[in-house]
């Protein structure tokens, strides 16, 4: 393990140490000394530590309430704009296309620069987007508005699991991201239907409004709480180098991000149309589909947090169950959905599973290529936001040539497939262990 001490060991019990030079600085330039790189302390995380982890915690939850929230206020949001339903929707669509050629892109377009001030930047340009949204007269100016939103969401999921255990104690790492990753799953339970209820009682440009809002709050928030963000080093080896055999090429990276892909379409493809398939297939009246919806939410919140806690460890491991239980409980529904109680089971298993996946796909990612972090973790997000969009195009084109149970037995064999994908090898690989962990200018232990 790297050791936490920002100066040579020296001395009796300091273990191997070839080279007597001390730790290089990041590409910023910060001298060696105490870590200019996170606010972690060695050995516990203080209160404005966690305070910085819950404001990028409500960045995300907010960005991911900003993209879905036209769900929410769909028909109004036609009306008001003088278009039709179909073409509302599609600055869904707009924004997860914008959000997945961003993401990859800012850590090569940032360099060295502050990612206090990215992040920062990116919740202002969220905010502009929520409000020309907000004041759209038509088709063109919402697609404006939706761009710029992708723009903001992609910087900031982009860049927010990586920051994450730069703001605590090594030991929190993990739980740091799972917290951080855990607004985008509250976004899905919480927020829009919170915006809904907002848009329903005082119309939706307001709740536009209020996300504008809340995104510049949020921007002064992570300007106050997050400390300086250099771009973190290159993990360095025992000889002071930075390996590179663990870039975005190699064998494990690839595999992942294939499995990820696969994984989220499946998911998506089926999930887009789960309230028609409650509705028409188990015959469950619209109150009783939103208590089963609201369950699958809530699973998916505990799934989360204890997925994040098995792939602190075991990351891969951990990738490869949820996949299946994804399989499982799709096709589960495609068998016995007719019936009221197992189909409620079959969706609260999905919940739990799919719940996990964004964390634990992240830290499986991050720990393949701990010499790639930024970069991993925004190819990861475009990948996972360019699948959102792939599944809703492949679930409508399903439907309606072959139907819902065709929908869900085509999820549950696409999940077979990237469970295949991802168990070749076997026993421990790249990512596996140990225990993921902040340390000193971005690195993490092998």
């Amino acid at each position: 393990m790297v050791t936490q001490s920002p100066v040579p060991r020296t001395g009796p019990g300091s273990g191997p140490h070839p080279d007597p030079v001390p730790s290089p600085a990041s590409d910023s330039g910060t001298p060696p000394g105490p870590d200019p790189d996170s606010g972690a302390a060695p050995g516990r995380t203080t209160r404005r530590q966690w305070a910085a982890v819950l404001v990028l915690t409500l960045s995300t939850f907010t960005v991911v309430t900003s993209e879905m929230l036209p769900i929410g206020v769909l028909t109004p949001m036609a009306d008001g704009l003088g278009i039709s339903p179909g073409a509302a929707g599609s600055s869904l669509t707009v924004t997860g296309l914008v959000t997945a050629v961003t993401a990859p892109l800012v850590p090569r377009l940032i360099g060295a620069r502050d990612r206090r001030a990215v992040l920062t930047l990116a919740m202002l340009v969220l905010a502009v987007g929520n409000a020309l949204t907000a004041v759209a007269q038509g088709f063109g100016p919402l697609v404006g508005g939706r761009i710029l939103l992708g723009v903001g969401m992609g910087a900031v999921w982009g860049l927010a699991a990586a920051v994450a255990p730069r703001l605590v104690a090594p030991r929190h790492a993990a739980l740091a991201v799972s917290v951080t990753v855990g607004g985008v799953a509250a976004a899905s339970v919480a927020g829009v239907p919170l915006g809904t209820v907002v848009g329903d009682a005082f119309g939706w440009r307001t709740a536009f409004t209020a996300l504008a809002v809340l995104a510049v709050l949020l921007a002064a928030g992570l300007r106050l709480t997050l400390p300086r963000l250099p771009r973190p080093a290159a993990p360095a080896g025992t000889d002071g180098t930075a390996p590179r055999t663990s870039a975005p090429g190699g064998r494990t990276v690839l595999a992942g991000l294939v499995l990820i892909a696969l994984l989220v379409t499946a998911h998506f493809a089926a999930y887009t149309y789960v309230r028609p398939v409650l509705e028409e297939r188990t015959g469950l009246a619209p109150g009783t589909v939103a208590a089963v919806l609201l369950v699958y939410g809530l699973f998916g919140l505990a799934g989360n947090f204890a997925a994040g806690a098995l792939a602190a460890r075991r990351p891969r491991a951990t990738v490869l169950v949820l996949t299946a239980g994804i399989a499982l409980s799709t096709g589960l529904l495609a068998l016995v959905g007719s019936a009221a109680v197992p189909a409620g089971a079959a969706v609260a298993l999905w919940g739990l599973a799919y719940g996990g996946l964004s964390v634990a796909g992240q830290l499986w990612m991050v720990r393949s290529a701990p010499d790639r972090v930024e970069r991993i973790t925004g190819i990861y997000v475009g990948v996972f936001t360019a699948a959102i969009a792939l599944g809703a195009f492949v679930g409508g084109t399903v439907v309606e040539t072959a139907g819902i149970t065709a929908l869900l037995w085509s999820a549950a064999a696409l999940a077979v497939v990237a469970l295949a994908l991802g168990l070749p090898g076997g026993g421990r690989t790249a990512g596996d262990t140990p225990a993921l962990r902040a340390s000193p200018r971005g690195r993490t232990p092998r």
